[in-house]
């Protein structure tokens, strides 16, 4: 058999689906990480990002920063933990969060800032203090980009925690290591296959909770925006 007819055989097997291994466990093992790395990186780079874009304080230096982070490779990242003593789903979360962290912020960062002055201008007129105008007007005109911010950082990170295997993690890096490991490429196909489909669904979910945070006039902006 080619490679093809043998991931459809891996993937036709109830086996590789159930059971403590199974792909069904695997995957939401694989969410759960998913979840607390950008619950974790949007907890730091939400106010940061936010309150940079507000006050343009330090905005520039951090946010040089910050993209030239985007540079670090996770799995260099994964590695200094695992020479460090840190294994597993941990450490696989943590870099998954300094992954994070810059997509999120950035987001933030610009939707805040773009915010027409002359909005911020008439704010300030109707007796607005300057927290009350970033909360009721500058925060929800910035909601297309945050959410993108949050849903391409979501995505990313699934893709990225496939790595955690490595250094003795969970999630579907498992059976696609195992499949490296025994030169199973049939299994390395329908793992892969398996990832590419979770990223697209959540991604399709995620596009629907985006529009409907989304004010009503900025919704065609936010469609325009991944």
């Amino acid at each position: 058999m080619n490679v093809v007819e043998q991931a459809l055989t891996w993937l036709n097997d109830p086996l590789n689906w159930t059971g403590p291994d199974g792909l069904l466990v695997r995957t939401g093992e694989h969410l759960e990480m998913t979840a607390v790395a950008v619950l974790l990186a949007a907890l730091v780079a939400l106010p940061v990002g936010i309150w940079l874009g507000h006050s343009g304080r330090g905005a520039g230096p951090t946010i040089v920063v910050v993209n030239t982070s985007r540079a670090l490779p996770t799995f260099g990242i994964l590695l200094i933990l695992a020479a460090g003593g840190l294994f597993g789903n941990r450490a696989a979360v943590i870099s998954a969060v300094i992954f994070a962290i810059p997509l999120i912020l950035a987001n933030a960062y610009t939707g805040v800032a773009e915010v027409d002055p002359d909005v911020k201008d008439a704010a300030r007129g109707m007796g607005m203090s300057s927290q009350r105008s970033l909360w009721l007007v500058e925060v929800p005109l910035a909601v297309p980009l945050v959410a993108a911010g949050l849903r391409t950082a979501i995505v990313q990170v699934i893709a990225v925690l496939t790595l955690a295997a490595f250094v003795g993690g969970g999630g579907l890096g498992v059976p696609l290591r195992v499949g490296f490991s025994n030169q199973r490429y049939g299994q390395v196909l329908a793992v892969g296959v398996v990832i590419a489909v979770l990223c697209l669904v959540v991604d399709a979910v995620l596009a629907l909770v985006q529009r409907a945070v989304t004010p009503a006039p900025l919704r065609t902006r936010a469609g325009t925006l991944r």
